[in-house]
């Protein structure tokens, strides 16, 4: 209940920071969504050269676009520390997390929210709803809180991934490009595996499971059976991978040296 009352509190506080420059906030609601815009005229240009692209129809693929779209935008919003290594190793600034009574990670959770970025999930929605029609799909009524667990557990494996990348700082502290490369990486699960050759497939199955964020969740509204598997894998290695960044995490923490001078 503390925890919960902090991420309330947070959440208050930062809602009313960003109303108080609201131009700035529909600017940056504009440009995310101008961005997903633009990947998906990308898929809709490469289906006016094809029908199928390895058996996947245009709407097929536009709906997994759809999905993936809801737990990055959840990822986003909650898990943004790709500058932990310049920001709180490099200047600092861990050094005035670690003096207070929550957990760290936590903390820097908190610290790191763009809310905002949710927008992007009731784009994904409204993006897999159009694909969802032209497809004809139905949905049993548990479909919906089916939904909700498959989206916790790509966002899991997504915070997962990166939060151990973070971690990587307590060890070696100097700057890296290896997060942004890895977010370009991430871009991958947002398209069919089986497009892929079978190494990178391997790779975003059980190295990098971003898959997991995008076609194998989807591939169950999609009824492909033969992925039900993977589909219903999606929580259980999204606990998994966030279960070993807390843990990567704590150990790091006890590496730390500090700021120095």
């Amino acid at each position: 209940m503390f925890y919960l009352s902090m991420l309330f509190q947070y959440v208050s506080q930062y809602i009313k920071t960003r109303l108080e420059y609201r131009a700035n906030l529909f600017v940056e609601i504009f440009s995310d969504l101008l961005f997903q815009a633009v990947n998906l005229v990308f898929i809709v240009v490469v289906f006016g050269h094809t029908n199928l692209l390895s058996g996947w129809t245009r709407d097929e693929i536009i709906f997994i676009y759809g999905f993936f779209m809801v737990p990055f935008a959840v990822f986003g919003s909650f898990f943004n520390i790709w500058d932990f290594n310049e920001r709180y190793i490099v200047k600092g600034e861990l050094d005035r997390i670690l003096t207070r009574p929550i957990h760290s990670l936590f903390q820097v959770i908190l610290e790191r929210m763009e809310l905002e970025s949710l927008f992007g999930a009731l784009t994904g929605i409204a993006v897999m709803v159009y694909a969802g029609i032209n497809l004809k799909l139905t949905l049993s009524w548990y479909d919906p809180f089916l939904f909700i667990v498959l989206v916790l557990g790509g966002a899991l494996v997504y915070a997962g991934v990166f939060i151990m990348l973070a971690c990587i700082s307590f060890w070696a502290d100097a700057k890296t490009s290896i997060m942004p490369m890895m977010y370009n990486i991430g871009n991958y699960g947002r398209y069919p595996v089986d497009i892929y050759n079978k190494i990178i497939k391997f790779v975003l199955t059980w190295i990098l499971p971003f898959a997991f964020v995008g076609v194998y969740p989807a591939a169950y509204f999609l009824e492909k059976e033969e992925w039900y598997f993977y589909a219903f894998m999606t929580p259980v290695m999204g606990i998994l991978f966030f279960g070993m960044s807390i843990f990567v995490w704590n150990q790091g923490v006890k590496k730390y040296r500090g700021a120095g001078n």
